[in-house]
């Protein structure tokens, strides 16, 4: 009976069209067939069950697919010794290319504005805040004196009207804005997950939806109350700065007044509103509306915080950002006016926007914009003379007339100046003249030849001992600072002066010769890299102008921003 089997089965696989094609292939290698199946093929009428069986999973095993084997029974468990033979390879392999490439992924995914942290921020926990924030509606609270007015709303003192469990204990500041109001909702939300001490502390944002008429729609924004001086009022006061002194040490200091003592004031403003600045640019937030007024000294923490969100553009996600337009005070904005190119488009999804604020902020660097209002709010602590607004806008006249250059403005101001202002220029140039240095290094015509908010705390303006009110964190921060940011300038006069010495082989830099044959070189006009180069700009443009129209144009058709949908309304 098993010969006759046997035959039927021979039989049977020989009439079959594929068999030839098996026969040749070579022993199969599969780890499910026993090592029985690759010996010397007896003849078909000797074998037994088991070897019969083995001789046709070796012809049936390609068409089933790797992975199919016979029992263990069968295989009398020869598998389990094949493959405990087999060289395990391992899951991970570590070499240089691929270390070079999860650096360079992760340096881009953390630079500035920071790609990670912004979906981190985004989709997590915006999400969770918005779940298990406490609710609150106009009702809810009892406006007092009014404590300001500006161009994007209303600011009272409040107080809570009903005690809830989850109030908030103590004053608080209302502010009733009526136009960019969701906007400052969302960016103080941003600020409080990202760098609360930065800005006044915000408690919550709403949109009222049951007024009828002209107050339907207004947003209503609530903070902790910190204070009521401002830096603005701070600095036309005629006891400036000592005035800000007694503040931030909580007590008078028995000193006789000088030059040195204001100047170790005047460092310890600037490091403070330095350090806010560099938290929200590194969020990616530019505040566009640095000024005095725009800070506010906290009195529970005795630092200065930057307020007043309204004209703030969110450069990670895109929000608030238009390419040809601006919101700006223009005693203290720049001179390029726009913190980007008028001919970068409009911001895409957040997602997208996201992924690509990397490289659009090192394009572009609009952190710079803010620098340049803070070197005003500098110079105008350093020069008493020019803390009122008639003499800033004098000054802009006279800085535009000079080129933007301070040190032109500096040689026509000074031979001419009055004691004020002369006091200005000595606190300045106190201690070899670092203050001025950080001030020309701020206040310049070229965004990208201004200092960081980053690089400017790692400058020797404030090596020096005793800052007022710095905590030992602080000072690691700025160690920390000036570890990372090394000054180029030596180098940089180095090479300026090699490239104008007369050289000699003692003296080494360029001869005159040399020096002659660099100017005399001009590119070839007709040259084919010339015409390619022209051709890939225009081209550049081309699709640059395209992709702005059409983001434009999808961003009117829009009805709705996406992101106030989520600002609460009162029900």
């Amino acid at each position: 009976m098993a010969i006759t089997a046997g035959a039927g089965v021979d039989l049977g696989l020989s009439r079959s069209p594929f068999l030839p094609r098996f026969k040749k292939m070579p022993p199969n290698r599969s780890p499910f067939i026993s090592r029985i199946a690759r010996r010397a093929k007896p003849p078909l009428a000797a074998m037994g069950a088991a070897d019969l069986l083995a001789e046709v999973a070796r012809y049936v095993d390609p068409l089933l697919g790797v992975g199919v084997g016979l029992p263990c029974t069968v295989m009398e468990c020869g598998d389990i010794i094949y493959r405990s033979t087999l060289p395990r390879q391992s899951g991970l392999t570590i070499t240089a290319p691929g270390v070079a490439l999860a650096l360079a992924a992760a340096s881009y995914l953390w630079a500035t504005p920071g790609v990670a942290p912004g979906f981190f921020d985004m989709f997590f926990l915006a999400f969770v805040e918005r779940l298990f924030r406490p609710s609150y509606r106009k009702d809810d609270f009892v406006l007092g004196k009014k404590l300001g007015e500006g161009a994007f709303g209303v600011v009272y003192r409040a107080s809570i009207a009903k005690s809830k469990p989850s109030a908030p204990k103590g004053d608080l500041v209302l502010k009733k804005a009526t136009e960019y109001g969701a906007v400052e909702i969302w960016m103080n939300e941003r600020v409080r997950r990202a760098c609360a001490s930065s800005c006044a502390d915000f408690v919550y944002g709403f949109q009222e939806s049951s007024a009828k008429g002209k107050g339907r729609g207004e947003y209503w924004l609530i903070w902790r109350f910190e204070g009521v001086d401002t830096l603005s009022e701070l600095l036309t006061n005629k006891e400036f700065p000592y005035n800000v002194e007694a503040k931030i040490l909580g007590e008078v200091q028995d000193l006789p007044k000088c030059l040195e003592r204001e100047n170790k004031i005047i460092q310890t403003i600037m490091r403070q509103l330095l350090f806010a600045l560099d938290s929200l640019h590194s969020t990616g937030i530019v505040h566009r509306d640095i000024k005095p007024q725009n800070v506010i000294f906290s009195e529970g923490s005795r630092t200065f915080k930057i307020i007043d969100l309204g004209a703030a553009a969110d450069l990670r996600v895109g929000i608030n950002y238009v390419p040809k337009e601006f919101l700006l005070d223009p005693r203290y904005a720049a001179p390029e006016q726009y913190i980007m190119s008028t001919q970068t488009p409009s911001a895409p999804s957040a997602p997208v926007a996201t992924a690509l604020s990397p490289v659009l902020w090192q394009m572009n660097l609009p952190d710079r914009f803010d620098v340049y209002s803070l070197g005003l709010v500098f110079l105008q602590m350093a020069f008493p003379s020019l803390r009122s607004d008639s003499s800033l806008i004098q000054f802009n006249r006279q800085l535009k007339r000079c080129g933007f250059d301070l040190e032109a403005w500096r040689k026509m101001a000074e031979p001419r100046a009055s004691s004020d202002l002369r006091k200005g220029f000595e606190l300045l140039d106190l201690d070899g003249g670092i203050g001025w240095d950080l001030l020309t290094s701020m206040v310049l015509y070229k965004a990208r030849q201004r200092i960081s908010a980053k690089a400017a705390l790692a400058h020797p303006y404030f090596n020096q001992e005793g800052l007022l009110g710095l905590s030992y964190m602080q000072n690691l921060r700025l160690q920390w600072f000036r570890a990372t940011h090394q000054d180029y300038s030596e180098a940089a006069q180095w090479l300026v002066g090699l490239m104008a010495k007369s050289g000699t082989k003692s003296g080494g830099g360029f001869t005159e010769v040399q020096l002659q044959e660099l100017r005399e070189i001009e590119p070839k006009k007709g040259s084919e890299q010339r015409n390619a180069l022209a051709s890939f700009l225009l081209l550049q443009r081309k699709i640059v102008k395209t992709l702005g129209v059409s983001m434009e144009e999808i961003t009117r058709q829009s009805k709705r921003i996406w992101w106030s949908r989520w600002i609460p309304r009162e029900e």
